[in-house]
Parts: structure tokens; C-alpha cells; sequence
């Protein structure tokens, strides 16, 4: 199981939109203890609709609905669960795929329309042995100590229409418009994001967070004296009604320690945390396009703000 600790199962586009058609394609890097793999199963998460599979040549693919043993119901009865099941398998020994090449399994369907996190468990089948790639972790905990993790799908909310509402308080929204990420070129390690938040109440901005980069950060940029300086601030205060612009030369979030180039037509998550006045704490989930400039920004404001933040 050496191999699992450094190359898993994974889906190569991490997130997508609430509501969306999206194609699950999953990246296999490696056999089983050096074994070549000879089937693929993929059980797929409530909420995913419509599954189909693409065919793969030299592969067999069939879509199965199967029962799945759940926990015991309070009275001792034992539950079940019918799931979609979707199975390539190898169709000869020269079709299957070898320990040391990398190939893709693909399926579409529809997302669901509420936020949140979807979990494929793939059950790999090789020569000799098999990976049950199906450890989900605990709500509040990260994945990176699981051996065996499920692929995750994170799914967003859209940013032109992002309202955070928190529970128990209905009149409190803070409102998400214009957002966007410059994009970047390979090697380039920070960028900005830029949008206008309006808050119905009295809030504050006090974290952010997003897969693309290490660091997610709250900046701004004042003159001081002759010299145009930039920090991190611990937060940013939403007064109630007013809107706060996010943009080059003042306040901006900071994406640092990028671990991919962001290309111009593409889309980056974006996680923001508030807490209302009472102290209670709630997030919008983002999906942000990345471009050069603002929508509908002139040419040459473009041109003049590619050297900001």
C-alpha cells in the first residue's frame, strides 16, 4: 500500500457549479502492488444524476444498480441503500492498464443544485489484489491522513448569485457581485480576486480560503508617505448597507503559493467566512472566473491594472 500515501485515484477537475453538467474524470496513476489494473468501479454519490459512462476502448462498461449494506435503523433493522454502480472492466490481459502508465475513466451527469461535497468511492481491480478507494473523513477533518480517500467533488454555489444567509437568521445576506481572479502564468506564485461585497447587517469578512493556493489572504494598499505599501489585514468590516469594493490599489484578497497556473477562461473556488455581530460564523462557497480584467473593464483600464493587485 506504499504507493496510496503519494498517488490516489482523483478526479482532475476538483469543483464545479451547483446544478451543472459535469464529466467525473478519474486520473488512475498506478496498479496494485506493482499489479496491472483490470477493472474500475465507480459507486455514484445521491444527487449525481443521469450517470453515463463514456466507453474506453479495449474495455467493457456497464451501469449497475446495486443494494449496499447501511447501519443498523434504531429498532435493529438492518438498512440498505440501492446506488448506481458504473464498471469498466478489461476486456483482455494487453488491455489492462499497467502499474506504470496513467489513464482516465470518464462519466457525465448532473450536479445537484445545492453546495456542497461529493464523494465517488472507486473500487480498483487488478491482476492481484485491489484498491478501495472509499475513506471519507469525518465532518470537521481533512483527508490528507486517509490511506485509501474517495475522490471528492467540491460543489459551488455561483458567484453572480452567492447570498450567505445563516441559520436561525433570515435577514441576514451579504451579497456577492462582480467577482473575478486575474490569471496568471506558469511559475507566477500570487494573484488577486476582486469583487463587491454588501452586507444587510452590520458583518465581518474574517477568512478565506481556496484549493488552488496555500494561502488566502485579506490585503490592502495604502500610500504611506511616497511609497505604495501592501498588508494582510485579520479581517474586513462589512457596514450595514454599504457597499465594499474589493479591487487594484485598495482592499483585495490575495491567492499565494499557487499550486497550478490560472489560465484566462478558467474558474477558481473561492471559500469566504463572516461573522455577523452575535458572533455566529457562516460561509459562501464561490466559483470565480479568471481573466485579465474586470468584466467589462476599458482596454486600457486592462492594461493598467495587469501590474497591480
Amino acid at each position: 500500500m506504499a504507493a496510496s500515501s503519494f498517488s490516489h485515484v482523483v478526479l482532475e477537475q476538483g469543483s464545479a457549479p451547483a446544478g451543472s453538467a459535469y464529466k467525473a474524470v478519474f486520473q488512475v496513476s498506478h496498479g496494485c502492488q506493482s499489479a496491472a489494473t483490470t477493472g474500475i468501479s465507480v459507486q455514484i454519490p445521491s444527487g449525481f444524476q443521469g450517470a453515463k459512462p463514456y466507453p474506453k476502448a479495449g474495455w467493457t462498461v456497464s451501469v449497475k444498480r446495486e443494494k449496499l449494506a447501511k447501519p443498523y435503523d434504531s429498532h435493529g433493522k438492518q438498512v440498505t441503500d440501492d446506488v448506481s454502480v458504473v464498471t469498466w472492466v478489461a476486456a483482455s490481459k494487453d488491455a489492462a492498464l499497467p502499474d506504470a502508465h496513467f489513464d482516465e475513466f470518464m462519466l457525465r451527469g448532473k450536479l445537484p443544485e445545492a453546495a456542497g461535497a461529493l464523494w465517488f468511492k472507486v473500487l480498483q481491480t487488478c491482476e492481484t489484489g485491489r484498491m478501495d478507494w472509499s475513506e471519507i473523513p469525518a465532518p470537521g477533518s481533512s483527508a490528507k491522513a486517509l490511506k485509501l480517500p474517495a475522490p471528492r467533488l467540491d460543489v459551488t454555489a455561483n458567484a453572480q448569485s452567492a447570498e450567505l444567509k445563516p441559520a436561525g437568521q433570515p435577514d441576514q445576506a451579504v451579497q456577492v457581485t462582480g467577482a473575478w481572479v486575474r490569471g496568471t502564468v506558469p511559475g507566477q506564485q500570487g494573484t488577486g480576486a476582486f469583487m463587491t461585497l454588501t452586507a444587510k447587517a452590520a458583518t465581518r469578512l474574517v477568512g478565506l480560503s481556496s484549493p488552488v493556493a496555500g494561502v488566502a489572504e485579506v490585503h490592502e494598499m495604502k500610500m504611506e508617505g511616497d511609497v505604495m505599501r501592501m498588508r494582510a489585514l485579520p479581517g474586513l468590516e462589512l457596514p450595514a448597507g454599504k457597499k465594499v469594493e474589493l479591487k487594484s490599489g485598495s482592499y483585495h484578497i490575495m491567492l499565494m503559493d499557487l499550486k497550478q497556473p490560472l489560465a484566462q477562461g478558467g474558474t477558481v473556488p473561492l471559500t469566504l467566512v463572516f461573522k455577523d455581530g452575535k458572533g455566529i460564523e457562516s460561509r459562501v462557497e464561490l466559483i470565480l472566473p479568471v481573466a485579465v480584467s474586470a468584466p467589462g473593464a476599458p482596454a486600457s483600464t486592462a492594461r493598467a491594472s495587469e501590474h497591480q493587485h
